[in-house]
């Protein structure tokens, strides 16, 4: 009686406060994704939840599910985020229980790098990226789009990298060999006028508002430019989830006047013949490079919201054409693939993977609390 007793003791301490439902309704199978719990609706439910002791557990298996506070302006929390697999059709219940959770192994991290004039770069256990500061502006060698380092180990490498300095080699992990030059590079946005990319300077202001264990958010500031006469800044806030080889992007411009502002969102082609797939219906380009020689091949994905005016191609990029309005995002995804990292090896999977990416969106997670 005594052993039952503080069974039914441990048991009670153990009972949920509250319950996630997670339905697919989709017919397409969801792996190892990153996933937004509303905060506000957890605390509905759990008024006196505290979030230093807490457990999400799949009743399924017994499990514990990885996960992380997602915070926003003035560290305020805005959803719970969880990673877990969901099959096509398919509902999950997931219980929050109290108790200390077990750590989360990091598979997603950003930061300034100042060691190598102003880089910031991010990463996952998928792709890592980079974009280019204030002091590479004065150098020969200064640049402007969204830089490519190619991964095939889902560990976290860009400090080790950069430690080292050798990074456009291949010791077994992947390398730097992407050529962004002054151009957008891998699914950089700028304004777009009489036929032009309108370049800023290279962003001067960062703001890290996540830097993982899941999802990684951080924000890249420009400072004012000329833009046919009109003075016109952006910020950029761009996450990247584990799991995913997709950023989610929003380019936020600033300027007076009511008159939307044409941009594009462009990835840079290569001299020699590549791949494309360019859908105006989907808002999705793809682009399967030439083969760089024996580093293999990238493809660059960019997946648009919102109003599209057309998708085409000048003479250095391909280009998804959009507009801004003053103060409201323009919201877009970019991302990569490496044919050495035995994942996403042809042109046909890569646009496979794109197309998937973007039925996603268009039939998201439905996700309440109980």
């Amino acid at each position: 009686m005594l052993l039952a007793g503080l069974s039914l003791g441990c048991l009670a301490q153990e009972l949920p406060k509250a319950t996630i439902i997670l339905v697919n309704p989709s017919k397409t199978d969801r792996i190892d994704e990153v996933m937004e719990v509303s905060w506000k609706d957890i605390q509905i439910k759990y008024p006196a939840i505290d979030t230093a002791n807490f457990k999400v557990i799949n009743p399924e298996n017994g499990q514990e599910v990885a996960f992380q506070l997602d915070r926003g302006e003035g560290n305020v929390i805005k959803n719970l985020l969880v990673q877990l697999s969901l099959k096509a059709g398919r509902q999950v219940k997931l219980l929050i229980i109290k108790g200390k959770p077990a750590p989360v192994a990091r598979k997603a991290y950003g930061r300034f790098v100042p060691e190598r004039y102003d880089d910031f770069a991010w990463e996952n256990d998928k792709v890592a990226h980079r974009m280019y500061g204030e002091a590479l502006e004065s150098r020969k060698d200064n640049a402007f789009g969204t830089d490519i380092w190619v991964k095939r180990t889902d560990r976290l490498v860009i400090d080790d990298w950069y430690k080292s300095g050798d990074y456009h080699t291949d010791h077994g992990e992947g390398m730097d060999y992407y050529s962004v030059g002054f151009t957008l590079g891998a699914g950089d946005i700028a304004p777009y006028l009489k036929d032009s990319v309108v370049f800023s300077k290279n962003y001067h202001h960062w703001k890290v508002l996540n830097n993982g264990p899941l999802r990684v958010t951080f924000e890249l500031g420009y400072d004012a430019w000329n833009v046919a006469g009109r003075a016109i800044k952006v910020t950029k806030r761009i996450s990247l989830d584990a799991g995913s080889r997709m950023n989610r992007i929003e380019a936020r411009y600033a300027y007076s006047g009511k008159e939307a502002l044409p941009v594009v969102i462009g990835i840079v082609k290569r001299k020699e013949p590549g791949k494309v797939r360019m859908d105006e219906r989907l808002k999705l380009l793809g682009y399967w490079e030439p083969e760089h020689g024996t580093d293999g091949t990238t493809g660059v994905g960019v997946i648009a919201e919102g109003q599209v005016e057309k998708v085409n191609e000048d003479g250095m990029h391909y280009l998804i054409h959009t507009v801004a309005k003053n103060n409201e995002p323009v919201v877009y995804y970019s991302g990569s693939a490496w044919s050495k990292s035995k994942e996403i090896t042809t042109a046909e999977q890569w646009f496979d993977y794109l197309s998937v990416f973007k039925s996603k969106l268009l039939q998201p997670v439905k996700i309440s609390v109980k």
